[in-house]
């Protein structure tokens, strides 16, 4: 597609972003959309994947039909065959009358079927049967009645797994994967996109209420972008909103924009389990504590501390004059091509007798910032460490009044 039609595509269906792999997703279904080959989405949970079977349906010869989206996974088990293919009267407890289900009211249109990974066995019978010859029968009937319906399905649990551990059929499987559109999750996709959808929801929710736009700092944007996002955009338009409600005023003739800095906005993301902080190279650890890539760095910088604090007490016991070296150690990050800063002449005559792993890593975070004039994205891509640690730290030192 021409980038001014993927354009206008997201205006008329208020996508945001330019990410490759979600304008790849979007020229996928508008290629397949003229098809009635079956489509199965995938993607986690909050990445927009109800965007899809819209733009499907509405390139579709079977646009002036019904589309219908069901969740299959907030329907009970009990009623989710009478919910897709209808019942007859006193089928069951409670069936007063009789009933058509979903395939039937979508019939010469679309219908999308979210989180179809959650279907009981039996009904993926039933709906396979559907889609290889459009049969079905209502529960509590014997007779086949017939269906054109075009089907999409969503899931975000991986089914190839499922088939393997015997919770989805396999034929349904295949039946179901000829056209898969996988949909980006938040943190996969360009970073530009998650400040752009942030702004875009602010300023939706502070127009709704008559608030100032929410604005952020250089700082801020890097910790927005840096952030994990496991929910995805559904997760980042709820804290935007939030910090909108919480940290907006009404708009004023003298104001109309406030700005936040990355201490305020890091209040509002969440931090329960090392799976929400921005994402790293290792495992993340149990417990809530550091990752063991970041100890183990922690643990050599304090050796080698340690080794410098005893050459250099050596030295003076000695009565000599200390030979400092000419850079400083490049103890936790990638080697940089431009020379380092040289380190001032230290007060040997109050070196301690040890040094403890917390006052060793507040040292190295203290040169790391003094370094590079208080940048907080190059600090922590010289440690090597995630730029959170190091806006909790400056939060931290903040509130014991420690000036840095």
């Amino acid at each position: 597609m021409e980038m001014q039609e993927l354009q206008r595509l997201k205006n008329k269906f208020d996508i945001i972003g330019n990410d490759a792999g979600l304008n790849r997703a979007l020229e996928t279904a508008v290629a397949v959309a003229p098809t009635d080959l079956t489509v199965l989405i995938t993607g986690e949970s909050g990445v927009g994947k109800e965007n899809i079977p819209q733009i499907i349906h509405q390139f579709s010869r079977r646009r002036t039909g019904k589309y219908l989206a069901v969740n299959c996974g907030a329907i009970p088990e009990g009623t989710i065959n009478a919910e897709l293919f209808g019942h007859e009267k006193g089928a069951f407890t409670g069936a007063i009358g009789e009933r058509k289900g979903y395939f039937e009211e979508a019939d010469g249109g679309t219908l999308f079927l979210d989180e179809i990974g959650e279907l009981p066995k039996e009904t993926q019978a039933l709906l396979l049967r559907v889609l290889q010859n459009g049969e079905f029968m209502k529960v509590g009937s014997s007779k086949v009645e017939k269906t054109d319906v075009r089907v999409i399905a969503a899931t975000n649990v991986n089914l190839s797994y499922a088939v393997a551990t015997g919770k989805f059929r396999e034929d349904l499987y295949y039946r179901l994967t000829g056209i898969q559109i996988r949909m980006p999750a938040l943190r996969e996709r360009n970073k530009d996109d998650i400040y752009l959808l942030f702004r875009k929801f602010t300023s939706d929710f502070s127009e709704r209420y008559n608030l100032c736009k929410v604005n952020l700092t250089h700082d801020a944007i890097s910790l927005l972008t840096a952030y994990r996002w496991p929910g995805n955009i559904r997760q980042l338009k709820n804290i935007a909103e939030t910090v909108t409600a919480l940290e907006s005023r009404p708009v004023t003739p003298t104001s109309e924009r406030v700005e936040l800095g990355p201490a305020a906005l890091m209040r509002y993301l969440p931090d329960e389990k090392d799976s929400m902080l921005p994402a790293t190279t290792g495992p993340a650890p149990a417990g809530g504590g550091m990752s063991d890539s970041d100890k183990q760095m922690i643990i050599k910088a304090i050796l080698d501390l340690k080794g410098e604090v005893d050459r250099l007490k050596s030295v003076v016991e000695a009565g000599g004059a200390p030979a400092m070296p000419a850079t400083l150690p490049h103890y936790l990050g990638p080697q940089e091509s431009e020379p380092e800063e040289q380190l001032p002449e230290p007060d040997t005559t109050s070196i301690p007798d040890g040094i403890s792993i917390r006052k060793a890593g507040d040292e190295l975070i203290e040169r790391s910032l003094a370094k590079h004039g208080g940048k907080v994205k190059a600090a922590a891509a010289e440690l090597g460490i995630s730029e959170r640690t190091i806006y909790r730290k400056l939060a931290e030192w903040k509130e014991k009044g420690k000036k840095i």
